[in-house]
């Protein structure tokens, strides 16, 4: 068991009680200041889903429930896959405790929890739908100091009969009533474990150890000689085996109960008790409206606060996404004061223009690329190559005449030692083999300048000729 629960609002002290699946605990409610029971339900080592049920069952019957001699609900809440439910703790002991100590109760006593017993039960069924509780025994009896009785444990405590199969039965052995065991409870079936649970603190003996007659309690075996002859007839009709001839109502009883005449208040007394008692009832009523009304409260708070927070979360990033967007809008003013046109989309019948433009211009792209430009290229390459080959041609001509010519006087300067005159004096005359022009012989030195000359003229034939391979 932790330290704490609720986020330390529950502390848990000690065991009270333990059942097939549930355990109770003594404990204290820090925030109230008062001493709870604190039942817990291990959801994980339930055998079966009813268990888990019954559990929450159990938590949503007292929750509705208000009444002096019940336990009030205080909280029900899960924790780490434990139910817990937490309720008030009733000051006494249980009868239980007083049988475990070898203690009886009197025939006054044994009236008083009638009493206590048959408005208890009037109360739970009476509502809509009708409350049983299904395992009253000495166990689920609480004693006050004041001598009153209280009713506990609805449902905590079960045990599961008929293990090898058959239908789920929640009761205790020798209080429960015979229709339960079928899986039936009725009003009438409470009434029956009130009558055995007295029965048993009157004779100190449980119920499946008194004598019986057929399928039934002897009462009158049981009781010979220890108590009057009014209660043993309450106590028989209370045990009566045949839920039909079974009263579902103890106060009917009780008033026909002739001895108990000595124990019964006087109206007057009966009447302040009562009055007392719806008091008290109110006032707790009314303590349970207001803590509902203050965690109603404290819950709406933390709402508000948190939906202030996130409003102001959301106000911020507004004011965030506002700057955002007037740092664009003066980006794009200073851009169109800077460019002097605007950044946006151009108007739709500029776009449509253009759009229908370049689709019309794309295909007679197209085809000028395809046909026009290779023809183009075909007639400049013609009219550029038929000029270069002419003026190649005419290059060549003249570079021959030139060889020929340079020859010719290399071959005369070379065969006869003459010099031909130079051109402003020389006659140009044909040659032929019976007319032979005039010759004079040079010198040594202008013979020498003339081979010069001539090697010269024909370097300068040859560098002509490769520059004009080259071009």
């Amino acid at each position: 068991m932790t330290e704490s629960l609720r986020e330390g609002r529950f502390v848990p002290l000690g065991p009270l009680g333990e059942g097939t699946q549930g355990k109770t605990f003594d404990g204290v409610d820090k925030r109230e200041g008062k001493p709870v029971a604190i039942k817990r339900f291990d959801v994980r080592g339930a055998r079966a889903w009813k268990d888990v049920e019954l559990a929450e069952r159990e938590a949503r019957v007292l929750r509705e429930l208000s009444h002096p001699k019940l336990p009030a609900y205080v909280d029900h809440f899960e924790e780490d896959g434990t139910l817990f439910l937490v309720m008030e703790k009733i000051e006494g002991e249980s009868l239980a405790a007083l049988r475990k100590r070898g203690a009886v109760l009197s025939e006054d006593d044994v009236v008083r929890l009638l009493r206590d017993a048959a408005e208890v039960l009037a109360y739970l069924h009476s509502r809509a739908p009708a409350v049983i509780h299904r395992d009253l025994k000495p166990g689920n009896v609480i004693r006050r100091p004041d001598g009153s009785f209280a009713f506990v444990d609805f449902g905590a405590v079960r045990d599961k009969l008929r293990p090898e199969g058959g239908s789920t039965v929640v009761g205790t052995f020798g209080f429960m009533a015979p229709e339960q065991f079928q899986g039936r409870a009725l009003p009438s079936s409470d009434v029956y474990a009130i009558g055995a649970t007295a029965l048993t603190m009157l004779t100190g003996t449980d119920p499946e150890n008194l004598p019986h007659k057929g399928l039934g309690i002897d009462v009158r075996a049981a009781l010979r000689g220890r108590t009057s002859e009014s209660l043993i007839d309450v106590l028989e009709q209370m045990l009566e085996i045949d839920p039909d001839r079974r009263p579902s109502e103890i106060a009917p009883l009780l008033d026909r109960f002739g001895g108990d005449r000595k124990s019964r208040k006087p109206k007057r007394a009966r009447w302040e008790d009562e009055i007392g008692e719806r008091i008290e009832e109110g006032a707790r009523v009314f303590e349970r409206q207001m803590k509902d009304a203050a965690k109603k409260w404290e819950h709406d708070a933390r709402r508000f606060e948190h939906e202030s927070r996130e409003r102001a979360h959301d106000d911020k990033h507004a004011r965030r996404e506002r700057r955002q967007r007037e740092r664009e809008e003066r980006r794009a003013a200073q851009f169109r004061r800077r460019h002097g046109r605007a950044r946006g989309p151009l108007p739709w019948p500029i776009a449509l223009v253009a759009t229908l433009g370049l689709a019309l211009a794309i295909p007679v792209v197209a085809v000028v690329l395809k046909v026009f430009l290779p023809l183009l290229f075909f007639v400049l390459s013609l009219f550029f190559g038929r000029k270069n080959f002419a003026a190649a041609t005419a290059n060549v001509r003249l570079a021959a005449d030139r060889a020929i010519e340079n020859l010719r006087r290399a071959q005369l300067v070379v065969q006869r030692g003459f010099t031909p005159p130079r051109e402003e004096e020389q006659e140009r005359v044909r040659v032929g083999p019976a007319d032979e022009p005039r010759m004079r012989v040079a010198p040594e030195d202008e013979r020498h300048d003339a081979v010069s000359e001539a090697e010269r003229e024909a370097e300068e034939l040859l560098a002509e000729e490769r520059s004009h391979k080259k071009k």
